[in-house]
């Protein structure tokens, strides 16, 4: 029987496809460092909101593991070059992967190989402008080389930038990720300002459905919003809803979201810090560069937990092209990563 391996090495000096898939978070996991594991494809898992495999590794005292990994949702590796049919039972690979903090057998995979040759790329699809257009309507994502890189991606933009108060630090500091605590588990999503933060990795969609509505959407839990535009006022407080409730205005050529009422949440920002009734996003979208990219910018307030306004801009690229994907998040997929009872 040929042994397969498990070697531990540090990143530094390592050329390595750079890791840009989204899931639930790096909290929990080795990120510092990464494992090399060689086994046998055991399953494959197209589903949403993360692709896996199962992998079983043969440790050097002849015990078989076999592994969980995890890597980005169907759309972001369809974007990517991967299909339902780029793994097998029975292939043979090698992957790099961070594996979880806790010693479990689960880890993100960063390089898939099979035969010395990459499966299909990891590396993250970045748009490019190809064409323009006269309106906001649309398709648009950001591409990840004009922005500012945080080491853990979704989970390091929000860990850089916010400034929690004392209940903030305290709900954070007993948050555990890998558990069904985590909101994403039961395919509960990230509600705005996620989407504008994760518009690197799923375009968003812009809809005027007509002179009172806008539709905004994004693939990733099939988040939809609906903004209105007719000059309502927010509902009494009492009245919450899971992505907020958007009114909207035109301040001359750039369209601004106001949205409130959101539904109590309990790691919006997938780093363990809550929201709840107090939490208020302001959105700013104007047409730029010809109507080749979007100016893009957000307010993020939530007093309870967090201690300062969190602002953020950047632009995002017309992408026709792209379109809009159904995410259909899996339920049992969504849970994989909490560990089960013996």
């Amino acid at each position: 029987m040929q042994v397969m391996k498990k070697i531990k090495i540090f990143l530094v000096g390592m050329l390595l496809v750079a890791p840009a898939i989204a899931h639930h978070s790096d909290a929990g996991l080795d990120m510092e460092n990464s494992e090399i594991l060689e086994g046998t494809v055991t399953g494959y898992f197209w589903r949403n909101p993360h692709v896996y495999f199962t992998l079983e590794v043969i440790e050097e005292n002849g015990v078989a593991i076999e592994w969980e990994l995890q890597m980005g949702s169907t759309g972001t590796l369809g974007r990517r070059g991967w299909t339902r049919e780029s793994l097998i039972e029975g292939d043979l690979v090698t992957v790099t992967a961070h594996s979880a903090l806790n010693g479990e057998p689960y880890g993100i995979a960063e390089l898939v190989e099979r035969s010395g040759k990459l499966v299909a790329t990891l590396e993250q699809y970045q748009p490019e402008v190809t064409a323009s257009t006269t309106t906001l309507e649309g398709s648009w994502m950001a591409n990840a080389a004009e922005l500012v890189s945080y080491p853990g991606g979704f989970d390091g933009f929000f860990l850089a930038n916010l400034v929690l108060t004392e209940e903030g630090e305290r709900a954070q500091a007993v948050y555990d990720p890998l558990s069904l605590e985590n909101p994403e588990s039961t395919c509960v999503g990230r509600p705005t300002p996620g989407m504008l933060v994760s518009s690197n990795l799923y375009p968003i969609e812009i809809i005027f459905n007509d002179d009172e509505t806008i539709t905004i959407r994004t693939d990733y839990y099939d988040e939809t919003r609906i903004v209105y535009m007719d000059g309502r006022e927010h509902p009494n407080s009492n009245e919450r809803f899971q992505t907020g409730y958007s009114i909207g205005f035109w301040n001359g050529d750039t369209l601004v979201v106001d949205t409130r009422n959101f539904t109590d949440h309990r790691s919006p920002y997938q780093v363990g810090v809550p929201s709840g009734g107090q939490k208020h996003v302001v959105e700013r979208y104007q047409l730029i560069e010809n109507g080749t990219r979007i100016a893009v910018d957000f307010m993020l307030e939530d007093p309870q937990y967090i201690a300062e306004p969190l602002v953020h801009s950047r632009e995002l690229i017309y992408s026709p092209q792209l379109g809009s994907n159904l995410f259909d998040c899996d339920p049992e997929a969504a849970s994989r990563f909490v560990p089960q009872d013996d």
